[in-house]
């Protein structure tokens, strides 16, 4: 019995030490711990489903808007030359808060458009004017005041130099401005500076000053702002050396074009309505209805212009009303702090006005609006 077992366990030794294929390696397979819970509510013989993974997401970050870097370039009048900006006599004239307010220098002829001096005025006249430049900004101010009597303290602390009459006296460059207003579009403050300051260099060559950059060249010797014609008279690779886009580039030749025919021109901006001013230059390629709301109200000192579209406005009317605006709301694709709507119904007791509600509302929230004037 001991010698027959022992046969049959020597015969198996060597058939285990006969060369052959390895075995195969067992599979290692994953597979995810039933909890507990899971255990008992499965099925004998199933296996527990894995939950679909959780998206986790991610918190957006609270867009910047674009108004200060914008505007300043659109309200900085090119005689500064990067400069200080010399303070110009005051002109008592004429006011009017739904019309053109600034002194608007005519691009193609250099002559000034500006609301009649009240000196030129009939004396027989002079007891039924209201508004005058000296006076706007101080009727404006207390109309805001009456209307809200929290605009107070925004006023006592923040007084507005855009309306005021220093402000008042300027004179504005229309075409300037709003090539300044498509030069700014989608880029830094600096970077806007430094295009606009090449593109105006491409207009004035001066050999004795080769070795200069044209941004030197802008802040050392007075330079004019390029007519309409000459804008069109350039070659187009020509105008895309000073940094700008060939979109860009396309948008300010449309608008030169635009003034050159007469379509637009020094004296339409200053005495037509809003409404077919807003048309007009919402027809040139490169101006949206925002850009010209901010060149409306910065550079033509129109005093009831409203943005609804400008997120500064928006979040600082939330903090006016008392509206937590930590709560940033992504609504149909757009942030929102508030409705449209409701800005439009808050905006429309301050008429004709809206322009400096609107300047204020920017510094609620401490929006840094001295780049725009």
């Amino acid at each position: 019995m001991v010698t027959r077992r022992s046969a049959r366990l020597s015969a198996v030794s060597e058939v285990a030490k006969a060369p052959g294929p390895a075995p195969p390696k067992p599979r290692i397979t994953r597979k995810r711990k039933a909890a507990p819970e899971d255990a008992e509510l499965a099925p004998r013989g199933e296996t527990p489903s894995t939950p679909p993974r959780r998206r986790v997401r991610k918190a957006n970050a609270v867009p910047e808007t674009p108004t200060p870097a914008a505007v300043g370039l659109i309200s900085e009048t090119l005689q500064t030359n990067g400069l200080a900006k010399p303070k110009l006599p005051t002109v008592n004239r004429l006011a009017d808060p739904n019309r053109t307010n600034a002194p608007l220098f005519s691009p193609q002829t250099s002559r000034v458009v500006a609301p009649q001096s009240l000196d030129a005025v009939s004396p027989s006249k002079l007891p039924r004017v209201k508004a005058t430049t000296a006076n706007l900004l101080e009727e404006a101010c207390a109309h805001l005041i009456n209307v809200d009597p929290r605009m107070k303290p925004l006023i006592d602390k923040h007084p507005c130099r855009l309306f005021s009459p220093d402000g008042l006296a300027e004179e504005i460059d229309p075409f300037e401005a709003l090539v300044s207003s498509i030069i700014s579009q989608q880029v830094s403050g600096a970077a806007a500076k430094s295009i606009k300051a090449r593109f105006i260099a491409l207009f004035n060559p001066s050999p004795s000053e080769s070795t200069q950059t044209p941004d030197d060249l802008l802040t050392t010797t007075p330079h004019r702002f390029p007519l309409p014609s000459q804008v069109l008279s350039t070659p187009f690779e020509t105008l895309r050396t000073a940094g700008l886009s060939q979109r860009k580039a396309e948008y300010i030749l449309g608008l030169a074009e635009h003034f050159a025919s007469g379509t637009l021109s020094a004296t339409l901006l200053s005495s037509a309505p809003y409404e077919e001013i807003l048309e007009k230059l919402t027809a040139v390629r490169g101006l949206g209805k925002w850009s010209v709301e901010m060149f409306a109200c910065f550079a033509l000192k129109r005093m009831d212009v409203f943005s609804l579209g400008d997120l500064g406005v928006q979040r600082g009317m939330a903090a006016f009303v008392g509206k937590d605006v930590a709560k940033l709301k992504a609504k149909g694709g757009k942030w929102k702090y508030m409705s449209e709507k409701e800005m439009e119904e808050i905006s429309e007791r301050f008429r004709p006005y809206r322009s400096l509600f609107m300047w204020y509302m920017w510094r609620v929230e401490e929006t840094d609006v001295s780049t725009m004037e």
